[in-house]
């Protein structure tokens, strides 16, 4: 049987903060143990109570949420869920998961006003995901240097020839590409294309910063954009990002709300299922950290037409959900380490 999560609830509003406790409280499995206004106020709480999981507004008095993650974090990590209105704190909400939040659900508004009641289902997931993420993994380290292959055992794939990497990510997907895309360099051979579960108004600006840290172009998915080497493409949150090859030849992104079936938009597996479509045995798929399951189909659809899959080890995974279950589902080549991940790719593409 699960354990019951001890959750510490921080947010200025009252309003904001007695939603969430009744939310949470649905759950048999969560036990909302104490609320405070503020940042400052929550760093002596968290001492007292010994909360399992943090849920943290960004906008407050006294000490912000940005502030709040990184004092926590220097103090003692606990996996924190920031809360934000996207158009107002993007950019903190992806300064706060640099400085060790685990993961963010986007308000539906700044205002004291039911719509809250609309995430919900997404709150309590994520906390009872977040529950169960080990600590040692979530405190905030700099990507390490990369160092020539030298392992033979990661040369077993190293003739299959690779025109396309496409990666899929969720929770703690923020801070892995931070790591890993900056070590490909600038010669990489062959285009990459992304998809990672974010919420609509962060995506533009996340690709902007990790651009900032790269060897390659890194960008958010346009419509039309040529995909070829040098480049790294992130989809924007809300459309599906594929893949479609022109009369002339060309390859190029399409962006699309279709399908609407999906649990999410973007989807990995609609990219992935794209990338064997028209790539066929030439495609390298990557499975990261993150919930639930999506990029085990699209991670068949490669594997059937003769491509590679790699998945992240458990070892390094905020949340090891999505690779394991391509793992189990015998769909995975190689289980690789975050730190290892740049190399592994390196020696297949």
């Amino acid at each position: 049987m699960d354990r019951v999560l001890r959750v510490l609830v921080i947010d200025d509003s009252a309003y904001v903060r007695k939603v969430v406790r009744e939310i949470l409280s649905r759950s048999p499995f969560v036990e909302v143990v104490g609320t405070a206004r503020d940042g400052r106020e929550a760093l002596d709480l968290v001492e007292q109570l010994n909360p399992d999981v943090i849920t943290c507004d960004l906008n407050m008095p006294e000490l912000d949420g940005v502030e709040f993650v990184r004092a926590q974090m220097e103090r003692r990590p606990v996996p924190i869920i920031i809360m934000s209105v996207a158009n107002e704190t993007a950019e903190a909400a992806l300064t706060a998961l640099d400085a060790g939040a685990v993961d963010f659900v986007q308000k539906p508004t700044a205002l004291a006003s039911e719509k809250i009641y609309d995430v919900s289902s997404e709150l309590i997931e994520k906390v009872k995901a977040a529950g169960h993420i080990s600590l040692n993994r979530i405190s905030p380290i700099p990507a390490p240097p990369i160092t020539p292959v030298s392992d033979p055992a990661t040369k077993i794939l190293g003739s299959h020839a690779v025109d396309v990497v496409v990666i899929g990510i969720s929770t703690g997907g923020p801070q892995a590409l931070k790591r890993l895309i900056p070590q490909l360099p600038a010669d990489f051979p062959a285009p990459v294309l992304m998809v990672m579960h974010m919420p609509v108004g962060y995506t533009e600006m996340y690709a902007a910063k990790l651009n900032e840290l790269s060897k390659l172009e890194v960008r958010e998915a346009p419509e039309g954009d040529e995909v070829k080497v040098g480049r790294v493409f992130l989809a924007p949150a809300g459309r599906h990002l594929t893949v479609k090859r022109q009369s002339s030849g060309r390859i190029v992104t399409h962006l699309d709300a279709k399908p609407f079936s999906t649990l999410h938009r973007p989807a990995v597996d609609v990219l992935f299922q794209s990338a064997a479509e028209v790539y066929g045995n030439r495609v390298l798929g990557v499975v990261m950290t993150g919930m639930g399951s999506d990029g085990k189909q699209g991670a068949a659809w490669i594997k059937s037409q003769g491509g590679l899959i790699f998945t992240e080890a458990e070892s390094s995974c905020v949340v090891y959900g999505m690779p394991s279950v391509v793992v189990e589902a015998g769909l995975s080549d190689q289980s690789v380490a975050l730190d290892g991940m740049a190399r592994a790719i390196m020696e297949v593409v």
